[in-house]
C-alpha cells in the first residue's frame, strides 16, 4: 500500500504562526521550460499549462516576452497565448523585459504581467546592460503603461542573498531595490534566490528589513532554487515571517539561464507535500500535479528532480 492510501503525510499544525492559505505561482511552463537546453514544442507547453490548470494550481505563468535571442526556448510565445484553453479562475500572467515586450503582451491580450530586475549592480549590468539605479527607469515606463492599461503587474527581483560576482548581498540594499518596484505601481514583489545560497537566517533578516523600510509581507513572495538544498527550509522560514506567496515549478524544472551555478526551482510537489503537512490550504491536488510532472519528465527524456515525483510516480 502506498502513503497516498494511508493518508500521508499526516496533517500536524505547526505550533508556530503560519498562513492559514498559501498561494503557490507556478513557474514551470516559463522559468522551468526557459533554461532547457532545446526548444519544447508549442503543444506539450500547451498540455503541461492544462494539466497543471486542472490540478488547481490557481497561478501558471505561461510565458516570457524577452528576445528570442535571449530565451530561444519561448519565441513562441505568441503562438502559445493564441492556442492557450485558459481555465476559468486560473491567472496566466507573462513576463515582459522592456516596453518592446510589453507591445507584444498587450498585442496577445494579456492581462497580468511581471517586470525583472536586479538587487545587485553587477548582474543588473551583465544582464539588463543597466545599473543597479538605471534600471529603474527602464521599467518606469512599463510598469505606468501596463498599469494604464488595467494590467496587473509583479516586480521579480533577483540576486537578493547572494551574487556570483559580489558574494552576500545586504539586505537593507534589497529593500531599498525591493521598494523602488513598489514605487514603480507593482503590485507584488518577489525575492529571488537566483543562485539557491540564501538559508533560513538570511530570509528572515530579509523579510524584517522589508519591515523596517514600510513593505509587510503581504506585499512579499519568495522564488527558491534548491542549489544547495535549502528551498523548503527557506520557505518554511519566510511562511513563518508571514509570506504567503510561494513560487515554485513543477518537477523542479529550471535554474538561471542567467547564473550558472543556479539549479532548479523549488519544485511544486515537493512544496505541496510540506504544506499538506502542516495543515496549509493551497487548492492543488498533489497526486494529479505528480502524475502532470511525470509526463512533463518523459517528455523531456530524463527523470524529475523532484523527491516527491520520484517517490509517487516510480
Amino acid at each position: 500500500m502506498g502513503v497516498r492510501e494511508l493518508n500521508l503525510p499526516e496533517r500536524v499544525s505547526s505550533a508556530g504562526e503560519l498562513p492559514e492559505r498559501v498561494t503557490i505561482w507556478e513557474v514551470g511552463a516559463r522559468d522551468g521550460l526557459q533554461n532547457e537546453s532545446v526548444s519544447v514544442p508549442v503543444e506539450v507547453k500547451l498540455e503541461f499549462l492544462d494539466r497543471m490548470a486542472r490540478a488547481g494550481l490557481p497561478v501558471l505563468e505561461a510565458t516570457s516576452f524577452v528576445h528570442p535571442k535571449w530565451v530561444p526556448q519561448l519565441a513562441d510565445a505568441e503562438q502559445l497565448l493564441a492556442r492557450l484553453d485558459a481555465l476559468e479562475g486560473v491567472r496566466y500572467p507573462v513576463l515582459v523585459p522592456n516596453e518592446k515586450g510589453l507591445d507584444r503582451a498587450l498585442a496577445a491580450g494579456v492581462r497580468e504581467i511581471a517586470v525583472f530586475a536586479s538587487a545587485t549592480e553587477t548582474f543588473a549590468r551583465r544582464n539588463l546592460n543597466s545599473g543597479l539605479d538605471e534600471q529603474f527607469a527602464m521599467f518606469e515606463p512599463v510598469v505606468t503603461r501596463a498599469r494604464a492599461e488595467g494590467l496587473q503587474v509583479r516586480g521579480y527581483l533577483s540576486m537578493c542573498f547572494g551574487d556570483p560576482w559580489e558574494g552576500a548581498v545586504p539586505a537593507e540594499q534589497v529593500a531599498r531595490a525591493g521598494a523602488r518596484l513598489l514605487e514603480l505601481g507593482c503590485g507584488q514583489l518577489s525575492l529571488g534566490d537566483t543562485i539557491g545560497v540564501a538559508t533560513p537566517g538570511q530570509v528572515e533578516r530579509l523579510v524584517t528589513a522589508f519591515g523596517a523600510a514600510g513593505t509587510g509581507p503581504d506585499a512579499l513572495a519568495v522564488h527558491f532554487h534548491d542549489t544547495y538544498g535549502q528551498a523548503l527550509s527557506n520557505t518554511l522560514a519566510a511562511l513563518r515571517m508571514g509570506v504567503s506567496t510561494v513560487d515554485s515549478s513543477a518537477g523542479g524544472l529550471g535554474g538561471c539561464p542567467y547564473a550558472e551555478s543556479a539549479t532548479g526551482n523549488l519544485a511544486t510537489e515537493d512544496l505541496v507535500w510540506m504544506l499538506d503537512g502542516l495543515g496549509i490550504e493551497h487548492g492543488v491536488d498533489l497526486d494529479a500535479l505528480v502524475s502532470t510532472s511525470a509526463w512533463m519528465a518523459g517528455k523531456l527524456g530524463r527523470p524529475s528532480p523532484s523527491r516527491v515525483v520520484r517517490a509517487l510516480s516510480g
